[in-house]
């Protein structure tokens, strides 16, 4: 006999949240391949990049962006790709490894 397909009010829930906020607890960026570099003498401020960042570490300050924290950023790459003015440059992150 074939198994029943579960309803949707069988099927257990994939994932949940136990605390508030412990996604902080979890420092991603020390498995990334490329660092983000921003050539500040280009940047225009548009924010683009911190609204596009899907880890939101591209910090704001007084409307501007601010410095990108480095514990969370994956080096996905998205904030280069996304700024309009290419002032993001993505590195390979073994260049910071080895003093350079």
């Amino acid at each position: 006999m074939k198994d029943k397909k579960k309803g949707a009010g069988e099927i257990p829930i994939g994932g949940m949240i136990t605390e508030a906020g412990s996604s902080a607890k979890f420092k991603t960026g020390s498995w990334k391949a490329q660092r983000p570099i921003i050539d500040e003498s280009k940047c225009i401020n548009c924010l683009i990049c911190v609204h596009y960042c899907p880890e939101d570490c591209i910090m704001t300050k007084d409307g501007k962006r601010g410095e990108i924290d480095l514990e969370y950023c994956k080096g996905c790459g998205i904030c280069a790709n996304q700024c309009p003015v290419k002032c993001i440059k993505m590195v390979p992150e073994n260049e910071f490894e080895n003093g350079k």
